[in-house]
């Protein structure tokens, strides 16, 4: 993969994907498809490393020209997610609330202080630079750093912000925005959607493009209940999505099999 077409046809083949980190759990990885290769090393010069570079141009372009969602959405992680398939991460996260319901999340203790502090000058001007946001915040003191950072980890992991553009010249700054402000057509879709069905949405994206799982990996992954996951992957079988309860020989448990492409959708028999 060398092109930008080919980074978002990935990204829109798979539906989420890591950026360089490697989940345990199987989830495609971008560095990888670049280089081709599973498990590549990090090499010793990674500036001068063509593959780590390209990688790096991708997941800042794509996300700049709005073409993927960019953001720490699993496990901490930053991860790019399809267009067609945010609107299902967003219902499972944000549930039907939109920027407006902050204040509300705030008095429930869902939110913390300085991360509504944030929220207050977003809402009042987005988008804004970095050193707008802490300056409009009252938190232009090093000293402030790790709690702004602290604070906008969260407020990206809860879907109520995303980075919209890095930027390097004159300096290097981040470019920030309400996320509902930024991808409102995603947003609208999501409110629409039932939580069932978003389940579905993800689990069988992630399956086709893992081809086998567990009830277990997908539980830690996606920080579903077992219920939840045990429920979807039900109703993901009787379309002939996936087949459960497999046994592997020489593998320990039951196992998740996606059915392969021309059988899915397909009734089970």
């Amino acid at each position: 993969m060398r092109s930008a077409r080919g980074a978002l046809a990935f990204v829109d083949e798979v539906g989420c994907c890591s950026t360089f980190y490697r989940f345990p759990e199987g989830l495609p990885c971008l560095w990888e498809a670049v280089a081709g290769r599973l498990a590549p090393r990090w090499p010793r010069h990674s500036h001068h490393d063509r593959g780590i570079g390209l990688t790096w141009e991708f997941k800042d372009t794509l996300p700049a020209r709005r073409q993927v969602y960019y953001g720490k959405l699993l496990k901490a992680r930053p991860v790019l997610v399809a267009l067609d398939l945010f609107p299902a991460f967003y219902r499972l996260v944000r549930g039907r609330d939109r920027s407006a319901d902050y204040l509300r999340e705030y008095r429930a203790g869902r939110l913390s202080h300085t991360a509504r502090r944030l929220m207050d000058a977003l809402v009042a001007e987005h988008p804004q630079y970095t050193r707008e946001l802490r300056a409009s915040a009252f938190m232009l003191e090093p000293g402030k750093t790790r709690e702004f950072e602290r604070a906008m980890a969260e407020l990206q992991h809860q879907l109520w912000v995303v980075k919209t553009q890095e930027r390097y010249e004159p300096t290097f700054s981040y470019r920030w925005d309400l996320l509902d402000a930024w991808l409102p057509d995603e947003v609208k879709q999501a409110r629409a959607m039932s939580r069932p069905d978003a389940i579905d949405r993800v689990l069988d994206r992630y399956l086709a493009a893992a081809v086998y799982s567990t009830e277990g990996l997908l539980v830690r992954l996606f920080g579903l209940s077992r219920a939840e996951v045990v429920a979807s992957i039900t109703r993901l079988a009787s379309r002939g999505s996936v087949r459960a309860g497999c046994t592997v020989r020489g593998w320990a448990g039951h196992w998740l099999i996606a059915e392969p492409a021309p059988a899915r959708g397909r009734t089970a028999t």
